[in-house]
């Protein structure tokens, strides 16, 4: 028995690789003589790099400016052979790294990002992706772009403040003194939303709240982005008001203008990224899993990506998450085949997160027997 272990983070829990070893213990007390392959997946967002480096990436840390000046330490991934970097926004502009206040809200910015991409490109990647998502900042990707040489100007002439609440005073847009280098590497962009930049779908007014801004600060942040785009419009003819451009505060705004960035399901690039279908040709059994299995879920993303995946190839899937709230039937539609939440095991929400390792292996057990 070949069994592949394919799980995203237990967010707040346990992360890709934890949850995955938990999974093992709890498949080799069923199937002792099972040959076992843990490869963590993510959406893209946070657990990206973490994903590299289990599917063999060397892990890499500088210390970069966090979303609110506070220097902060940011791991990221690269692999020497493909010179293909792996970067994550929550890493280095992360949401963790600053107070959910309005000050804050309109001050974050994505700098540290820009920095790593400026590691990356040190280190002779010719292929960087970054993984947007659990971001604290609202500012259009400017931040980022600033470390790599871009300039915002006001109308006296002036370089405008870090951060998104800055945004309404550009008036132009300087790149000539762009790093020269990102001329010649690809820059991928993971997304979990295909959210617009600016207005009642865009990154001010969906994730705006969650990063500390009020009303307030919500119609100034858009109305920076909005000003943004008609700036970079006016300039390079391109719209940057576009699907996946309001992910991790409308982060790719400038980077696909000026860095020929693409941008792509998450989800996708990073089973490109793992190799997963070369891992599911060499296996007779997928276990897969979250945190919160939802309807969220069903959209073929994270976990239910990878059982669509298994599924396609014939493969029987089995599903661990910490709770589950879509029904069994929605579940066969992607090919799984049992599943069990860490929560029904443990008998309640709180006993399942006091010790997530163990009910996740216990749950694991469970539903491997019950196939």
């Amino acid at each position: 028995m070949r069994i592949l272990i394919a799980p995203d983070k237990f967010k707040g829990t346990l992360t890709g690789p934890e949850a995955a070893a938990a999974m093992a213990e709890g498949a080799l007390r069923v199937y002792p003589d099972a040959v076992v392959t843990a490869l963590p997946i993510a959406d893209g967002g946070e657990g990206t790099v973490e994903a590299a480096v289990a599917a063999g990436y060397s892990e890499r840390l500088n210390a970069v400016v966090g979303p609110i000046l506070k220097p902060v330490g940011a791991v990221w991934a690269f692999h020497e052979r493909t010179k293909v970097a792996v970067i994550e926004t929550a890493q280095a502009s992360g949401y963790l790294l600053s107070e959910p206040t309005v000050e804050n809200s309109l001050r974050a910015h994505s700098y540290g990002s820009g920095q790593l991409v400026a590691a990356a490109l040190d280190a002779g990647a010719t292929e960087i992706i970054i993984g947007l998502g659990g971001s604290a900042m609202t500012d259009g990707g400017t931040g980022a772009l600033r470390a790599l040489g871009l300039k915002l100007v006001d109308v006296h002439g002036n370089l405008v403040p870090l951060g998104g609440g800055s945004l309404i005073d550009v008036v132009a847009v300087d790149a000539t003194g762009l790093d020269p280098r990102l001329a010649g590497v690809k820059i991928r962009m993971a997304v979990d939303v295909d959210n617009a930049l600016y207005g009642p779908n865009g990154a001010a007014h969906v994730f705006g709240p969650q990063k500390g801004a009020d009303a307030g600060a919500v119609e100034l942040l858009d109305a920076g982005l909005r000003n943004l785009a008609s700036v970079v419009r006016a300039a390079t003819g391109i719209d940057i008001d576009i699907p996946g451009a309001g992910a991790a505060g409308g982060f790719p705004a400038l980077f696909v203008p000026y860095a020929k960035a693409s941008i792509e399901r998450g989800f996708d690039l990073v089973a490109d990224l793992i190799d997963l279908e070369s891992a599911l040709a060499q296996t007779d059994l997928v276990i897969t899993g979250e945190g919160s299995l939802d309807a969220q879920s069903l959209s073929g993303k994270g976990p239910l990506g990878v059982a669509d995946a298994a599924h396609a190839l014939g493969l029987p899937v089995v599903v661990v998450a910490g709770r589950i709230t879509v029904t069994p039937a929605q579940l066969a539609a992607h090919g799984v085949v049992s599943a069990v939440s860490a929560t029904d095991v443990a008998g309640s929400p709180e006993a399942a997160l006091a010790d997530a390792a163990r009910y996740t292996s216990r749950a694991t057990s469970e539903a491997l027997n019950g196939i």
